[in-house]
């Protein structure tokens, strides 16, 4: 099977192929140049490199949110104007879910942390064995909130949890804030996975194609949880 990953949830842009359960090809940039610019690229130069034509591929996976609204709106006309023209499905992959798939076998709570600013974040908790386990959906938060969360679950369903492991571009904005209120031993990811990943993406994509959780590209549409800034100030100024 092979699968395109493509995540543009924030300000990481990366693409990826997996060819049975192998990464063939990553390219992850984190820098200033938008994900217009960057996209469609470094799809081209990964399936250049990995010698799989588009054609070939069995389905696309996105991030499909939360995140950045300008991003996922890119992410989201790549993904189906790719799947339009190769007719091949789209694996839409929770924002949350595929960050917290970055930690697949970590003790303890996930809790990735997506900035959305106004003191909140995008977030869910997790658990990451074999699969991922959702103990709390995705949703925006305000970040005392979610340290609050956090430490009511050091038991969940009678199971104690030694640990929390922080990842995203949300805990370095807000970890004065985590670091001061939480009160279960926690630690944040490494860099090499502490932002989003088109492997992950791409990797937890598959096992959700398998669960036949994919749509077709007319009907697959990204997952903003919140109206964007530029509609919420319309309907202030309506009101």
């Amino acid at each position: 099977m092979k699968i395109l990953g493509i995540d543009s949830s924030g300000m990481v842009a990366s693409v990826a192929i997996i060819q049975d359960d192998v990464i063939k090809a990553e390219y992850t940039m984190n820098h200033k140049k938008t994900h217009s610019e960057t996209l469609l690229p470094m799809i081209d130069e990964i399936v250049k490199t990995s010698e799989i034509r588009l054609e070939e591929l069995d389905a696309i996976a996105i991030a499909a949110g939360p995140g950045s609204f300008t991003g996922l709106r890119i992410g989201a006309a790549t993904a189906k104007g790719l799947a339009m023209a190769i007719d091949k499905p789209i694996i839409p992959v929770k924002t949350c879910e595929g960050l917290a798939f970055n930690m697949w076998g970590a003790d303890g709570l996930i809790v990735p942390m997506i900035d959305a600013r106004r003191n909140q974040v995008y977030t869910g908790i997790y658990q990451v064995k074999g699969n991922v386990e959702v103990l709390m959906d995705q949703t925006p938060m305000d970040i005392h909130e979610l340290v609050e969360k956090v430490n009511e679950m050091a038991t969940f369903d009678g199971k104690p949890f030694s640990e929390v492991t922080f990842l995203g571009d949300g805990f370095p904005i807000y970890e004065d804030v985590i670091w001061k209120e939480i009160k279960l031993p926690c630690k944040t990811a490494p860099a090499s996975i502490s932002r989003q990943r088109a492997a992950s993406v791409a990797t937890y994509g598959e096992i959700l194609y398998k669960e036949k959780k994919f749509v077709n590209a007319d009907d697959f549409a990204p997952e903003y949880l919140r109206k964007s800034q530029a509609e919420r100030v319309r309907d202030e100024k309506s009101n």
